[in-house]
């Protein structure tokens, strides 16, 4: 019994500490919708700067760098809403799943216009 509650004890301990270790970071405080919208659907790949993030590469994914001036200057309002609302498996960007379903085409529209914001 007393083994048992050991080995309970150390998943216990193992699953908490990743479950802290993944948690997204909640929205500043004021923040926008698009903001908000952002770090609820964006940031645990994307990361809060746009350059990915290391929850994202823990699962072997590459996000496309959203900060990434130059790259983000070839990508048009309408490939990013596109990309954003039916996922990325349609544009070769596998990784990226559809939020068509979670948001409407004026949250996506102010989504594009948040992540413009994030390329230097």
């Amino acid at each position: 019994m007393m083994v048992l509650a050991i080995v309970l004890a150390v998943v216990g301990t193992f699953v908490g500490g990743l479950a802290w270790l993944l948690d997204t970071p909640p929205a500043p405080a004021g923040a926008s919708r698009a903001a908000r919208l952002y770090y609820g659907f964006c940031v645990p790949c994307h990361g809060v700067d746009g350059r990915g993030s290391w929850r994202a590469l823990l699962f072997l994914l590459r996000p496309g760098d959203l900060g990434d001036g130059m790259r983000m200057r070839q990508s048009s309002d309408q490939y990013l809403f596109d990309i954003i609302k039916h996922g990325g498996a349609n544009f070769g960007r596998p990784g990226m799943p559809a939020f068509g379903y979670q948001l409407s085409d004026e949250e996506i529209r102010e989504l594009v216009a948040y992540v413009r914001t994030l390329a230097r």
